[in-house]
């Protein structure tokens, strides 16, 4: 197999996430209700028992590069809802790890979602307030290009890893 740098797969797996972005927006997102007019910003992605999203390997690089970049005040309140949300929901406990959920730690009141543009997980981008089921992205959509990024990493770094929990994939790569 010929592997690609971290580099050039965290190259292409922005093109996936710009190309899935972009699929939803057009094919999906226009019925939904927009962020911007939500009466609770951020309640999804601060929901406790909603959140489940898992991330690669790749994924979690490509965040914890964006968090390395943030402002020091923004960095380490980010850092400190890593640290709390893996405490608080035992998310290093292996046990019923795919149906824990947790609050993420990269939505910033005020700001939004702070890995939006430059690092933002595929589920997360196809998530959106729709009022109808049948106007939901299909999951096949999100499955295929989770594919792709699957085999980006196995690209990158030799063999499949599980998916973790945003806060453990990130704590993982920040310390690394």
């Amino acid at each position: 197999m010929k592997y690609l740098s971290e580099t050039k797969a965290i190259e292409s797996l922005r093109e996936v996430r710009e190309s899935f972005a972009e699929e939803i927006r057009k094919g999906f997102e226009h019925k939904a209700k927009p962020c911007s007019v939500c009466e609770s910003p951020g309640k999804c992605c601060l929901d406790e028992h909603f959140v489940n999203v898992r991330i690669s390997r790749l994924e979690a690089v490509a965040i914890a590069n964006a968090v390395k970049e943030f402002p020091d005040a923004i960095r380490a309140r980010v850092i400190d809802r890593i640290d709390s949300s893996i405490a608080k929901y035992a998310l290093l406990d292996d046990r019923d790890d795919e149906i824990k959920t947790y609050s993420c730690p990269l939505f910033e009141s005020g700001i939004g979602c702070l890995v939006h543009e430059t690092a933002k997980p595929l589920p997360c981008i196809a998530h959106a307030c729709y009022e109808n089921e049948k106007d939901l992205p299909p999951d096949e959509l999100l499955a295929e290009r989770e594919i792709e990024i699957e085999k980006l990493n196995e690209k990158t770094y030799g063999k499949a890893e599980p998916l973790r929990p945003i806060p453990v994939a990130v704590k993982m790569r920040l310390n690394s």
